[in-house]
C-alpha cells in the first residue's frame, strides 16, 4: 500500500562532523520523527545505513553523494513503499526509479538549502530541505526537475555498492539494484560518444569581460569572483578544489616555485591525490592582481596560510562548494544578461544551462588544441589518458567534415 505524498519528508542525515554514534544517531532521528516508528526493522536500517555512510566520511564531497542516494531510497522505501531495506526486491527498485524520475511537487525544492540549521545550540531541521532540487528555466521562470542520464547512472552506481555493503554485513540476502542493472529501461546506452559540454568562446569573453567590470565597480566582492572564474578556467580546477574541508584548507602557499622559477599549484583532488597544477605566465598575473587587492605581496611567501578564496564577510577560508557554485552563477547570470541586451540571443540562451563545471571543460578543451595531451591530463587530475581524449574532437570534426557534401540525389 502506498502512502500519500503530499507532505514532504524531513532530513535524515546531518553533516558527517554533526553525527557520531551510529545507534545514538539513529535513536535520536527516530525521536525527532517517530511516526517512522511504524516500519519495523526502522532502527535496524537506520544503524546499518549510518555504519555504511561511516565509510566515506573521508571525502565531504563523497559522503554528501552517498548520503544523498541512501536518503532518498529511505525515505521512498518507508514513507511511499512502507517497507524496511529486507523487504525490497527488483520490481520494487524499477517502481524506485520510475520515482526519481518524476517525484511528486512535494519532494521537490527550487534551490539547495542546508537539512539542519543551528538553533539555540542545536541542529534543528530546516523545513525548506527537500530531497529533490529543480533547475530553474531562466525564460520561463519555472522549475524544471529533470533526472540526467548521468544523474542515474550515479543512483545505480552508489545503490549497489550500499547494498553491496549491507550483504556483506549479511543485513540483507540480495541486491536488488544489480537485478535490473544490466537490462534496465533506464540507462541509455549510445553508441557513441557524448559531446563535452562547454562555453564558446565569445561566451566567456563576455563572462570574463562582465566579471571585471564588476570587479572594477564593486572590487571587495568582485576581485575574489574574477579570480575564481580564471582559476576554474585556467587552471580547469574542480570547484571542491578551491574550499576548506577534512583535507585541509588550500592556502597561497599552496603556490610554489621550483628551481627553474616556473610556479606550480599543489591541489588536493578526488580520492585525496595531490597533483602539481602548471601555473601560466597570464594565470600567475592574475594571482598577482589579487594579491595585490588583498593587499598581500605580489607573490606568496614559502609556507603562507593565507586562504586561497576568503570568506568577505567573517574570517578563514570558505568552506562551502556551493558557496562558489552560487558565485559563478552570479557571474554567468550577468553575462547572459548582457548578451540578451546586446542582441547575441542565440549564444545567450546556450549560456542559460551553464554549469560550473563547464569552465573546467572549457579550460581542457582549449589547451588539448595545442598542449601535449600527456601535459594536460596530468594538470586536469584524470586517472586515464581515456578520459583526456574525449576532449578532443579532432574525430568528429572530420567525420563530419567528410559527410558534409554527401548528396540526396547522386550525380550520374
Amino acid at each position: 500500500m502506498m502512502k500519500n505524498t503530499e507532505l514532504p519528508p524531513a532530513p535524515l542525515f546531518d553533516q558527517a562532523a554533526h553525527i557520531g554514534n551510529p545507534l545514538t544517531y539513529a535513536r535520536s532521528i527516530l525521536q525527532r520523527q517517530p511516526e517512522l516508528r511504524a516500519i519495523e526493522q526502522i532502527y535496524d536500517d537506520l544503524v546499518n545505513s549510518l555504519n555504511f555512510l561511516g565509510s566515506y566520511n573521508g571525502s565531504s564531497a563523497t559522503f554528501n553523494s552517498y548520503r544523498r542516494e541512501v536518503e532518498r531510497l529511505l525515505q521512498w522505501s518507508w514513507l511511499v513503499r512502507q517497507a524496511g531495506l529486507a523487504e525490497l526486491n527488483r520490481q520494487d527498485m524499477e517502481d524506485y526509479l520510475a520515482f526519481c524520475q518524476s517525484p511528486p511537487a512535494s519532494w521537490v525544492g527550487n534551490k539547495q538549502v542546508a537539512r539542519f540549521r543551528n538553533y539555540q545550540g542545536e541542529r534543528v531541521i530546516n523545513p525548506d530541505w527537500r530531497p529533490f532540487v529543480a533547475q530553474q528555466n531562466k525564460r520561463s521562470q519555472t522549475d524544471d526537475f529533470n533526472l540526467s542520464q548521468k544523474s542515474l547512472q550515479a543512483v545505480f552506481s552508489i545503490l549497489s555498492t550500499y547494498f553491496n555493503y549491507l550483504q556483506q554485513e549479511d543485513y540483507l540476502a540480495i541486491n536488488p539494484i544489480k537485478l535490473i542493472r544490466q537490462r534496465s529501461r533506464y540507462l541509455q546506452r549510445h553508441a557513441y560518444q557524448e559531446p563535452i559540454r562547454r562555453i564558446s568562446n565569445l561566451q566567456w569573453d563576455y563572462i570574463l569581460e562582465t566579471v571585471e567590470r564588476a570587479a572594477q565597480d564593486n572590487p571587495k566582492e568582485h576581485e575574489r569572483s574574477l579570480f575564481v572564474m580564471r582559476c576554474l578556467f585556467g587552471m580547469y580546477l574542480r570547484i571542491s578544489e578551491l574550499v576548506a574541508d577534512e583535507r585541509g584548507t588550500p592556502v597561497m602557499g599552496d603556490f610554489q616555485q621550483d628551481r627553474d622559477q616556473h610556479w606550480w599549484l599543489r591541489v588536493v583532488g578526488k580520492g585525496n591525490k595531490v597533483r602539481m597544477v602548471t601555473v601560466s605566465d597570464d594565470m600567475l598575473d592574475a594571482l598577482k592582481r589579487y594579491r595585490n587587492h588583498l593587499g598581500l605581496t605580489p607573490l606568496p611567501r614559502v609556507g603562507e596560510q593565507t586562504p586561497i578564496v576568503a570568506k568577505i564577510k567573517g574570517r578563514g577560508a570558505v568552506t562551502s562548494t556551493r558557496q562558489i557554485r552560487y558565485l559563478v552563477q552570479g557571474c554567468f547570470d550577468a553575462a547572459y544578461q548582457r548578451m540578451r541586451e546586446e542582441g547575441l540571443k542565440d549564444e545567450a540562451e546556450e549560456l542559460q544551462v551553464a554549469t560550473v563545471h563547464w569552465l573546467r571543460h572549457t579550460g581542457i578543451s582549449e589547451d588539448v588544441k595545442f598542449r601535449p595531451k600527456e601535459h594536460v591530463k596530468e594538470d586536469a587530475g584524470h586517472a586515464s589518458m581515456a578520459t583526456t581524449d574525449r576532449y578532443i574532437d579532432t574525430e568528429m570534426r572530420e567525420r563530419h567534415a567528410s559527410a558534409r557534401h554527401k548528396k540526396l540525389k547522386p550525380e550520374y
